[in-house]
């Protein structure tokens, strides 16, 4: 039977920290890492859910975006994802993931805090599929700042667009073009509710999202589009080492939680599959907490 799928204590599950010091620049490469993410390379198994379906995934090269995009396909989905160029090691192993699953795979390279950009992903991916059905927004900037004095205006503005303009930009182009019975879910995190002081404008981004979905929710299920919300905790994805936090905090990344370790991303994707697939037909406006027992609200 699949290791993941055995029943077991979920706190000995994955790796627990201490953890490697791992420190590399921005945005990262998950081949850096140690231990190694699941992002269900291996483990995550697919059950026809999303078959004939159409997905746009931002950030799709690494962490929460590669886990959802390699569940997606092996749940039957075309797969196109968003990426900067400098990712293109770790985007180029998806795509093969994808393709491997028998279904169509679109790797789009660039910037998201460029507006025209994102329009351009939407246009490319309907054409390439033949339409758009689900649309994760899931790319994120992360850098820690010990003090508000540190925190620059160019730093300021690239965590903003790349948080929020870009979850706009995207959805504005999305929206019109998107059936009914599409399915839009964006990425918050247990920082709109429960801040670190150094994460002071990732945060505010996260707030944000959540905000920014319960509205667009209540506009787009006029249309039959339902919008959601996920909102993870400490996950161990290339975000965190590459600037998300500080060396120590790396080192020691989730042994607060309830679990005593980190998350993995793929324990995250199937949440993702849910809000994307009919079974959740009567949900939208929501916000799903995945935080290791810190919860949200």
């Amino acid at each position: 039977m699949d290791q993941r799928l055995t029943m077991q204590d979920p706190r000995y599950q994955y790796p627990r920290p201490p953890f490697p010091e791992q420190a590399q620049g921005a945005p990262g490469l998950v081949k850096r890492m140690v231990p190694a993410p699941d992002h269900g390379e291996v483990s995550y198994r697919g059950y026809g859910r999303l078959a004939g379906r159409n997905a746009l995934i931002t950030g799709g090269d690494s962490g929460i975006g590669r886990a959802v995009a390699i569940a997606f396909a092996r749940e039957g989905a075309n797969v196109a994802i968003s990426y900067l160029p400098s990712e293109e090691a770790d985007a180029s192993e998806v795509v093969a993931l994808i393709e491997a699953e028998g279904v169509l795979a679109l790797g789009l390279a660039g910037d998201v805090r460029d507006e025209d950009w994102n329009a351009t992903l939407v246009e490319t991916t309907v054409e390439a599929f033949g339409g758009l059905d689900i649309l994760v927004v899931n790319a994120g900037r992360q850098q820690y700042r010990d003090d508000i004095s540190e925190f620059s205006t160019e730093d300021f503005d690239a965590t903003m667009k790349t948080n929020l303009y870009a979850m706009h930009w995207l959805c504005q182009a999305a929206v019109p073009v998107m059936p009914e019975g599409a399915a839009i879910i964006t990425t918050a995190s247990i920082q709109a509710y429960d801040p670190s002081d150094i994460l002071l404008d990732y945060a505010t981004t996260k707030g944000g999202i959540v905000t920014y979905t319960k509205a667009l929710a209540k506009q787009a299920i006029e249309k039959g589009i339902r919008v959601n919300a996920v909102a993870p905790g400490p996950f161990w994805t290339v975000l965190q080492p590459s600037g998300g936090q500080p060396d120590e905090k790396v080192k020691n990344f989730g042994a607060h939680s309830a679990f005593g370790r980190p998350g993995q991303p793929v324990e995250i994707a199937p949440v993702y599959v849910l809000l994307a697939s009919q079974e959740a037909s009567f949900v939208t406006g929501e916000v799903w907490g995945v935080t290791g027992g810190e919860g949200v609200g």
